[in-house]
């Protein structure tokens, strides 16, 4: 089994902090957050890594020799312009079935092996993680008929969702649907493998999952992490 790591990315939201390093590489705690995400993979049985690099590629070169030395099969795939969060996948040599394919700048306690086990149970083309959210509306919302007449009040409401995680399971049978040479992102791959027939699933999962797209969240996940490191990592890994 396999996982493909996405960290090609500007990380703009997470300015000025990923002026001068790449976001996948910002601490958490003492370590990078590419190396939690690491340190999981392996815990989760992931016996190959490929990490598609882009901007300041160099800055990882390092960091992906130290774990080959330590017995990691990993490596790289570089992306000489942007092609999407699916066209990397075509860059991978010997893409295996399944393949994970998630970004690298995230912090969650989401079973890896529970998610790629209800992707091969499902006999899915693609899996979604899904993570479950809520946003409260302070105000009260004014509900009004086609005719423009009241309807209701809706006083302070909660609104429900779902997001993606960025974490996704994907047959290696995908690449016939990622077109060469453009952008082509993970939801324009599941639609269009949804709009040929091949089922897609999404699973739904109340495990913790903090994106890291901004420096508020980046300060949550770091908080987060080193309240209870043990969420994240078995005790071998926290070493």
């Amino acid at each position: 089994m396999m996982a493909l790591i996405l960290a090609g990315g500007k990380g703009t939201r997470l300015q000025p902090y990923s002026f001068s390093i790449p976001k996948p590489l910002m601490p958490i705690g003492e370590r990078p957050i590419l190396e939690i995400v690491i340190r999981q993979l392996r815990e989760a049985g992931i016996s190959r890594i490929v990490v598609a690099l882009g901007h300041m590629s160099y800055f990882f070169e390092a960091f992906v020799e130290e774990w080959k030395r330590r017995g990691l099969e990993i490596g790289c795939v570089y992306e000489d312009e942007p092609l999407g969060t699916a066209g990397a996948i075509r860059l991978v040599p010997a893409l295996e079935d399944p393949v994970l394919v998630m970004n690298g700048d995230l912090l969650t306690t989401l079973d890896y092996r529970a998610l790629v086990g209800a992707h091969t149970a499902w006999g899915a083309w693609g899996t979604i993680a899904m993570s479950h959210r809520e946003m409260r509306v302070d105000y009260g919302v004014v509900r009004m008929t086609d005719e423009g007449l009241l309807d209701r009040y809706d006083e302070k409401p909660v609104i429900q969702y779902d997001v993606s995680m960025g974490i996704n399971v994907l047959t290696s049978r995908c690449v016939e649907f990622i077109p060469e040479g453009r952008g082509f992102d993970i939801p324009d791959l599941m639609l269009a493998m949804k709009a040929a027939g091949k089922p897609v699933y999404c699973y739904q999962t109340d495990c913790y999952w903090q994106d890291i797209g901004r420096v508020e969240d980046l300060q949550r996940a770091s908080a987060d992490f080193a309240d209870d490191p043990g969420r994240f990592l078995s005790r071998s890994d926290q070493g």
